[in-house]
């Protein structure tokens, strides 16, 4: 009985060591998660329970326990790599079945699906027409690879103060072409309905009544409706008209684009001082965009930049949560699967139900502590000694009995 005893305790050290072994060979693996041996005593029972002089016959590995610690987050210079600061897991779809991992080495592939080494696809939730993200539903995450389209401009905003002390131009016939027809100008990109830009020019006429301004709008040098009054009080406050705003007759460009129509926000415009100043002209038209960038927030959302300054969501990275993590099945290549074990997979974003944060441009490296690993090393080897100590025992006891003459 002594030799099956200390023969279980050898399989005990043994698997301790190769659980040992298997987490300094991944000390560099990402997202790797280092396991831990848990072992139980083994008694003979029999119906009526054990002898109180019951020696116990050795020993039996009960569970190879995952350690679902944080690892170090590491930066590097790939946007998209993700790492997960807190609880939860990647969701991937690896041929319509979901995984789960911690590592966020991620890609792009020649469809432009963010995948990992393995292809499997990271799945996040879809962006809605209204801005949010329908959490119900997952999706692949793809980047977009097309230009963003254009969108004509509509609203203009101008903050400007016109001189109190401005006279009327000296020639009295306006034209555009001639600096002594008008008092100030200033000009603005405009963009049509194809993103083509073209040039707003608002001319500004001091009148001989008192406060009183008259202004022109050129787009590309044609007039674009008849002149406009703008009247201001006795303390530079617009009066006229109400509330500031002009929109202008529709102009149609001669780039084949819809008509434009501008309206003209006036009412933080001021009648001040003695000096034109231009403080701000806003206006709400962007060009065509081509794509040069992708950022990951905190929360996982992730945005495509264009070079027309727009950002267009392309989803949230949906992350997973289980009640009992250390009950799920492990798959290799860092990936678990869901087991009834560790329960129904919660799914959320990132910040949301005690779930962590994306960090973007950064990995999560593995939680194994390689000092802890070399002590654990030693100590299996020790057990692993002291259980060949006692079958040698065993075999010097065994040999003295079977030289009795």
């Amino acid at each position: 009985m002594s030799f099956r005893t200390a023969i279980s305790g050898l399989n005990a050290a043994t698997a301790d060591l190769s659980v040992t072994a298997n987490n300094i060979a991944n000390t560099s693996t990402v997202g790797f998660k280092g396991s831990r041996v848990q072992f139980a005593e083994l008694f003979a029972v029999s119906a009526t329970g054990t002898s109180n002089t019951q020696a116990g016959n050795g020993v039996r590995v009960a569970d190879v326990a995952q350690q679902f610690t944080q690892g170090n987050i590491d930066f590097t210079d790939n946007s998209l790599d993700m790492a997960i600061s807190g609880e939860g897991f990647f969701i991937l779809s690896d041929g319509g079945a979901q995984v789960y991992s911690r590592a966020g080495a991620f890609q792009v592939d020649r469809d432009g699906y963010v995948v990992n080494s393995r292809g499997q696809r990271l799945q996040a939730f879809p962006p809605t027409p209204q801005g949010s993200f329908n959490t119900g539903a997952l999706s692949d995450l793809r980047l977009v690879t097309g230009e963003s389209p254009p969108t004509a401009t509509e609203n203009v905003e101008v903050v400007l103060n016109l001189p109190s002390n401005a006279t009327p131009p000296t020639v009295p016939t306006f034209s555009p072409t001639d600096p002594d027809s008008y008092t100030h100008s200033t000009s603005m990109t405009v963009y049509d309905s194809l993103g083509s830009a073209h040039t707003a020019t608002i001319y500004f006429n001091k009148t001989a009544t008192v406060n009183e301004w008259t202004q022109r709008l050129y787009v590309d040098g044609t007039a674009v409706g008849a002149p406009q009054t703008l009247t201001y009080s006795n303390t530079g406050v617009l009066q006229a008209p109400v509330g500031g705003l002009i929109t202008f007759p529709p102009y149609t460009p001669a780039t084949g684009a819809a008509p434009l129509t501008l309206s003209y926000d006036f009412g933080d415009t001021t009648q001040y001082g003695q000096t034109f100043t231009v403080n701000s002209v806003v206006q709400d038209g962007y060009t065509t965009g081509r794509l040069i960038g992708i950022d990951t927030d905190n929360s996982g959302v992730v945005q495509a930049r264009f070079t027309n300054g727009r950002s267009l969501a392309l989803g949230q990275v949906a992350l997973a949560q289980f009640a009992n993590p250390n009950g799920l099945q492990q798959l290799g290549d860092t990936n678990w699967s869901e087991t009834f074990a560790s329960g129904q997979a919660l799914r959320g974003s990132a910040g949301s139900a005690g779930l962590g944060m994306v960090q973007s441009g950064a990995l999560e490296a593995s939680n194994v502590d390689i000092t802890e690993q070399l002590v654990s090393m030693i100590t299996a080897q020790r057990n692993f000694q002291a259980n060949a100590q006692m079958i040698q025992t065993n075999d010097a006891i065994t040999q003295t009995i079977i030289n009795i003459r």
